[in-house]
């Protein structure tokens, strides 16, 4: 296990799911970890605070609080997701859809300047980005130019480094489907993938930690997709 004593971190979007993973693991391996979420939230060992990823003002405040901390990782979707064949999509909904890039690029313009200077950066983008999976047309625009953002401010944030994890179909609190419904959908849906299966969480949380640890990555994005791209 990595050894994150002395480390602050925080994590947006770190209540559920992958960043509920990520958090977890963060603070197993020592780190002070202040968790940012839209709800409510009560996790062992972990600060929480109520904060929504598009208000920038209660971000600056967050990152000013806690200046020279050393991790950031956001894991929040800013909001609800489009998702259907691209000629029948609500056009708003595809456009709210992008909250998600909105809200890191929020996190990393006004959390940057509070971190410490070998401090790094994880963002989440997903499979779609890459290649076509029916209905995903709006999350895959958007997880496109989040690869793009990270790809490119890479560059403009040195020596802050800044990676992203693009994961596979992972079986998360985010769905809302429920028994045999639920399972068909993920079996279904990773039949074709050379791992046969979803991923869960800690499977995509270990690639963050990864990021945070590892020193010599940057401008970088992991894929633990179960060989979806590959396929």
């Amino acid at each position: 296990m990595p050894d994150f004593e002395n480390k602050k971190a925080i994590v947006l979007g770190g209540s559920s799911g992958i960043g509920l993973a990520a958090t977890e693991m963060l603070r197993d391996a020592g780190a002070e970890v202040i968790v940012g979420s839209r709800s409510e939230c009560d996790i062992d060992g972990v600060e929480c605070v109520q904060v929504d990823v598009l208000d920038r003002e209660a971000l600056r405040t967050l990152f000013e609080k806690h200046h020279g901390f050393d991790y950031l990782v956001n894991a929040a979707t800013g909001g609800s997701r489009a998702i259907g064949p691209l000629l029948e999509m609500d056009l708003d909904g595809f456009q709210n859809s992008f909250a998600k890039l909105w809200g890191y690029v929020n996190s990393v313009r006004l959390g940057v300047p509070h971190m410490s200077p070998d401090g790094a950066v994880v963002l989440i983008s997903g499979y779609p980005a890459r290649k076509w999976r029916s209905g995903t047309i709006a999350i895959g625009s958007v997880g496109g130019s989040v690869e793009a953002f990270i790809r490119l401010s890479a560059n403009e944030i040195t020596p802050v480094r800044i990676n992203g994890v693009s994961p596979g179909l992972i079986d998360t609190p985010m769905s809302p489907l429920e028994g045999e419904q639920r399972e068909n959908y993920y079996r279904d849906g990773t039949a074709a993938h050379l791992i046969p299966r979803a991923g869960t969480s800690a499977e995509v949380a270990s690639a963050v930690i990864f990021l945070l640890e590892n020193e010599f990555v940057t401008g970088t994005i992991v894929d633990v997709d179960g060989g979806a791209i590959a396929t």
